[in-house]
C-alpha cells in the first residue's frame, strides 16, 4: 500500500494512476489518522502550484509532522515537485517562506539569461550522481529524460544529498536521496516510460 498525500494542490489522479500501472496500491490520505489507518509501506508527497499553500496545508492537517516522523524512521518516501521543495528550510517564493526544515538548504528562483524562459517547462535530461540507489534502479546514469514544470529549484546545504542534476542555463538539483527518502523536481507521472520505471522502483522499495 502506497499512501499519497492530498494537500489540495496536487495532481492526485495522475500520480495514483501511475502507481497503479506499476503494481502499487495507492490510497489517498488527508490526515495523520488516515495515514495510520492505511498501514502504508510507502509515502508519496506530490504537489503543483504554490509552495506556500502546500506547506500551509501540511501544517494545518498535522501531516507536516507525519512526514517528518516518516522520514526520520527511514521509511520509503517520495516527494514530487513541491513535495521536494517543501522538505527544505526556506524558499524565496512569495518573498520568503519557511519549509518543513527536514533538510538544510533553500529553494531559489531561477536567475537566468534572457534566452531561458521561466518557468522551466518541458523535457530535460538528468544525470544521476549517487551510485546504485533503489530509486534509480536500471535507469541510465546520464541522459534519461523527464518532464519539468518549475520556476524554483532546490539548493541543498549538503551536496551529498543530491541524487541527480539537470542543466537549464546552469546545473540544478533534479532529485535528492538519502537512505530511503527520495524526491524529484521533475514529474515522473508526466514522464512516460521512464517516469513509470522510476515509480516502479519506488513501489519495489516499499515492498509492494
Amino acid at each position: 500500500m502506497i499512501a499519497v498525500i492530498d494537500n489540495g494542490i496536487c495532481n492526485l489522479r495522475s500520480v495514483t494512476k501511475a502507481l497503479e500501472n506499476v503494481g502499487g496500491l495507492p490510497t489517498v490520505v488527508r490526515s495523520p489518522a488516515e495515514l495510520a489507518e492505511a498501514r502504508a509501506t510507502g509515502l508519496v508527497l506530490p504537489g503543483v502550484g504554490a509552495l506556500r499553500d502546500c506547506v500551509a496545508s501540511l501544517r494545518e492537517t498535522g501531516l507536516a509532522e507525519s512526514v517528518r516522523e516518516w522520514i526520520s524512521a527511514d521509511r520509503p518516501f517520495l516527494g514530487v515537485c513541491l513535495g521536494m521543495q517543501a522538505l527544505f528550510e526556506k524558499s524565496e517564493e512569495g518573498g520568503g517562506i519557511a519549509g518543513l526544515g527536514i533538510f538544510p538548504g533553500e529553494v531559489k528562483k531561477f536567475d537566468l539569461p534572457s534566452e531561458f524562459k521561466v518557468p522551466h517547462m518541458g523535457w530535460n535530461t538528468v544525470r544521476f550522481s549517487q551510485q546504485s540507489t533503489p530509486l534509480q534502479g536500471d535507469l541510465a546514469d546520464d541522459g534519461e529524460s523527464f518532464y519539468f514544470v518549475h520556476s524554483y529549484h532546490c539548493v541543498p546545504a549538503d551536496p551529498a544529498l543530491v541524487l541527480a542534476e539537470s542543466d537549464y542555463g546552469g546545473r540544478f538539483t533534479a532529485a535528492i536521496g538519502r537512505r530511503n527518502c527520495f524526491a524529484t523536481q521533475f514529474h515522473p507521472e508526466k514522464s512516460q516510460g521512464k517516469g513509470l520505471e522510476l515509480y516502479g522502483n519506488f513501489v519495489r522499495l516499499a515492498g509492494v
